[in-house]
């Protein structure tokens, strides 16, 4: 590799973290709230289908969304604990 080219991947390396460090400030300002997803609107699921826009009904209280921390329940939701991390 050329310095020319050294610079580039460092560049592109350090948007790249850049980027990824922005997603999850903005993750920690929000939370899964189960059971307010509208049919195909859904983030994820726990368990009949893969995952995100692949609910069938409204309101599946399997099927969750990502939502502002603290609105889930005035929403009718409500909010999916964090899965417990392992030591």
């Amino acid at each position: 590799m050329n310095l020319k080219s050294i610079a580039i991947a460092s560049a592109v390396g350090s948007l790249l973290a850049l980027g990824s460090a922005t997603v999850s400030a903005e993750d920690a300002a929000k939370e899964k709230c189960a059971g307010i997803a509208q049919a195909g609107k859904n983030d994820c699921a726990a368990g009949a289908h893969a995952c995100a826009g692949q609910a069938k009904t409204s309101n599946d209280p399997a099927d969750w969304k990502y939502v502002p921390k603290g609105e889930c329940e005035k929403m009718g939701g409500k909010p999916v604990p964090a899965p417990k991390k392992a030591m």
